[in-house]
């Protein structure tokens, strides 16, 4: 509405100038005088920028007549295309003009101007890869997803633009979570272009997510082939993928496969926690307990791990405490300082009732690292001690609002999670856990600050009550540690 009036008022502006200026040249006096042949012509003002406007008017038709017998001249030397290109020339300038101003219409966000030049430009130009992309695209701006559909089909018929249609479907398809159709599009654009690195990506995270593991590995290795990852990375995604693998034929029954994927799974990556437990256990099966530890042991050098002690218990399941305490030192003696290793000292020896040699291994890692399971441990050993409840008690109370110590979690959007998993469910991003603290302050235990004051002021009976939840709570896991006697002090 307004830039229709504004055309209106520059078009009476420009016709109100030309009068004045036409008005102007009546009333000036002189002029141009030309000498032809011995004669001499002498031209006002008015009639002089006539004769200038026939002037270019004429070179202009001089030209184009130039170029017309130049055409001729070809076609009569064999060019039998030159007279048509003559003519078709200007057309085609148009239709890139257009096309030009599509794309810069597109790129500015000005969808419904792009859609009526890309219109433009194919009325012109008999270029449909060029003009269907650019309407595919400008209707996908502007919403109409029914136009880019049909048009990205267009360009699917096409050999040159098969790779664009399929993609445009596919991302079509994304957008409204049709995963089972996106993953068979994703497949054909990969096997149309298998360099596209977008493509790699979004076939391999669909693969995961629909738990293909063998299809994503082959994903891999072409990102791999195709440079589009480095070596190290590859090695340990790999390794991520072969474990899942794993699991997946374990849940199947097939044991004997599972326990050779989990070993591929440690030999790709033997920090790979979750790897070097199945691993492992895939051993301890087999009765190769010597295998069996020394991938632990591996795994425990590169990062100290609750699953990896309990799997480490699991190699010799009915020996007794101190029998137990002595075995784990192979794994104890690397990193002595980690508080993990310190902790599970602490476990240990609480198992064998050493409650001295208990609070030895805690050290000051209940003030200087304080966690859930630090200050159970703490509770433990002060009952072990014969210390009076109001200690425990301290202890326990301590124990409910404090953190609770490294998790799972996603790197990427710092979810965390009670498992490892190889993609996070919150943001389904793929080999993406860590185990580390979280980010931020974690929940606590169920409660924590609403049952200070009763902990606090609770009889005997309830504190060894609440010392029994805290131990069934998996915190002192001297069970999942393989304790024969059951000993949880």
């Amino acid at each position: 509405m307004i830039w229709s009036l504004v055309k209106i008022i520059i078009f009476v502006v420009a016709v109100a100038a030309l009068a004045l200026g036409a008005g102007w040249l009546l009333e000036t006096e002189g002029g141009i005088q030309i000498v032809v042949a011995g004669k001499e012509y002498t031209l006002g003002p008015l009639q002089s920028v006539i004769a200038l406007g026939v002037l270019i008017f004429a070179v202009w038709v001089l030209l184009k007549l130039m170029g017309l017998l130049i055409a001729v001249w070809h076609f009569l030397n064999g060019d039998d295309t030159a007279i048509s290109r003559y003519f078709e020339r200007r057309k085609y300038a148009k239709g890139y003009d257009a096309l030009a101003e599509g794309m810069m219409a597109l790129a500015s966000g000005e969808a419904r101007t792009a859609l009526a030049k890309a219109e433009k430009a194919d009325r012109y130009l008999d270029r449909p890869e060029l003009t269907n992309l650019l309407t595919a695209q400008a209707a996908e701006l502007a919403g109409d997803r029914k136009k880019a559909e049909e048009t990205y089909r267009k360009l699917v018929a096409n050999d040159a633009t098969r790779f664009v249609g399929v993609r445009g479907i596919m991302k079509q398809k994304l957008a409204d979570g049709d995963t089972d159709t996106a993953l068979q599009l994703a497949k054909k654009a990969f096997a149309i272009k298998p360099k596209h690195e977008e493509t790699q990506d979004i076939l391999l995270k669909l693969q995961a997510d629909k738990q293909d593991w063998k299809g994503a590995r082959e994903t891999l290795s072409a990102k791999l082939k195709h440079g589009a990852l480095p070596r190290d990375v590859h090695k340990r995604r790999d390794a991520v993928l072969a474990l899942s693998e794993a699991r997946t034929i374990l849940e199947s029954d097939e044991t004997i496969e599972a326990r050779e994927a989990a070993i591929e799974a440690n030999r790709l990556s033997p920090d790979l926690i979750p790897a070097a437990v199945m691993a492992a256990r895939g051993y301890i099966e087999k009765g190769q307990k010597r295998y069996a530890t020394r991938v632990l042991k591996k795994a425990w050098d590169a990062q100290p791990h609750p699953d990896i002690a309990a799997a480490f218990a699991e190699i010799e399941p009915d020996e007794d405490a101190a029998a137990r305490l002595k075995r784990f030192a192979a794994l104890t003696k690397s990193k002595p300082d980690h508080p993990e290793t310190r902790m599970l000292l602490s476990e240990l020896n609480i198992a064998a009732e050493d409650f001295p040699a208990a609070r030895r291994a805690l050290a000051d890692l209940s003030e200087s690292d304080p966690t859930t399971r630090s200050l159970t441990l703490m509770a433990a050993v002060e009952r072990g001690e014969g210390a009076s409840d109001a200690v425990v008690q301290g202890w326990l109370a301590r124990a409910l609002t404090a953190p609770r110590g490294p998790q799972w979690v996603c790197d990427n959007c710092h979810n965390l999670h009670s498992e490892w998993a190889p993609t996070c469910d919150n943001c389904g991003a793929f080999d993406t856990m860590s185990w580390k603290r979280p980010p931020s302050v974690e929940l606590n235990l169920p409660g924590g600050t609403e049952m200070l004051p009763l902990l606090v002021g609770a009889p005997a009976a309830d504190t060894e009550t609440a010392v029994e939840v805290m131990e069934d709570s998996d915190v002192i896991e001297a069970e999942d540690l393989g304790n024969p006697n059951g000993k949880n002090t």
